[in-house]
């Protein structure tokens, strides 16, 4: 059995690596920049994705319904609140996320390995949607949450703040579980 929890995990990695390497369509992906603001902010998303999906591994399956207290997301739920923002934000630039991912995907997927590959899969949607950003529109603005405006660079910056922030609540929540 201890074989066979080892390989999915390896399995969801090699897809999840092949899925990276292309762009929606099946064409190869852009490349990355070599310097500038995308190139810092992917540089942080694959710091901050690397930490996240490392706790979300390290979490006991059990563990993912545990929550501080009553009206607290769970462990679950958090993770999966990463995951619709990380589709959610970029649709403010114009980039939907996948059919089937909405704020009820937050509290209705709570099988740790469905998570921790939902959480891979919308890594490689904001590493996707900043490849495909232009620096030429990072200044363009857009319309987020009840009209107000912010540049796109904001609004990538808004992505990555959000994704640290919840890996500092994660981070909480595995120590109140004694996960270190």
């Amino acid at each position: 059995m201890k074989k066979i929890s080892l390989l999915v995990p390896a399995i969801l990695l090699a897809a999840s690596a092949v899925a990276s390497a292309q762009a929606p369509g099946g064409a190869a992906a852009p490349a990355a920049p070599s310097s500038g603001f995308r190139a810092d902010f992917l540089t942080q998303l694959d710091d901050v994705s690397k930490k996240i999906l490392d706790l979300a591994g390290a979490v006991p399956a059990d563990k993912y319904s545990w929550r501080p207290e009553k009206g607290v997301r769970s462990v679950s739920e958090v993770y999966m609140h990463i995951v619709v923002a990380n589709y959610f934000l970029p649709s403010f630039m114009g980039v939907q996320p996948p059919p089937g991912i909405d704020r009820s995907t937050e509290t209705g997927v709570t099988d740790k390995a469905k998570v921790v590959a939902m959480l891979r899969q919308s890594f490689d949607h904001v590493r996707s949607v900043v490849l495909k950003t232009p620096d030429a529109d990072l200044d363009k603005k857009v319309k987020v949450f009840g009209g107000s405006e912010m540049s796109e660079r904001a609004l990538i910056m808004v992505m990555g703040n959000h994704m640290h922030e919840h890996l500092g609540q994660s981070i909480a929540y595995a120590r109140s579980n004694g996960i270190t």
